[in-house]
């Protein structure tokens, strides 16, 4: 049998200090929620505790000012 080994993800937000977390840029917070508006979690996205903590307030943010949809408009068809 052949054993699988997974790289371990690196936060991209630590990695790379310029990129910052902003309720005002729904681009760069639309890479974390799902296509139903989930926000993804950590073991997903690979994010660090503390950045991931901060995006979801941030993604939170920008739906409450309406940057961000709670959900998308799925119709079932």
């Amino acid at each position: 049998m052949k054993m699988f080994t997974y790289r371990k993800k690196i936060c991209k937000f630590c990695e790379t200090k310029k990129m910052q977390i902003e309720y005002k840029n729904p681009v760069l917070l639309r890479r974390f929620i799902t296509e139903q508006g989930k926000i993804l979690p950590r073991r997903i996205t690979g994010t660090c505790a503390r950045h991931q903590r901060s995006l979801v307030t941030a993604i939170k943010r920008a739906r409450n000012i309406a940057l961000l949809p709670y959900t998308n408009d799925v119709k079932n068809a």
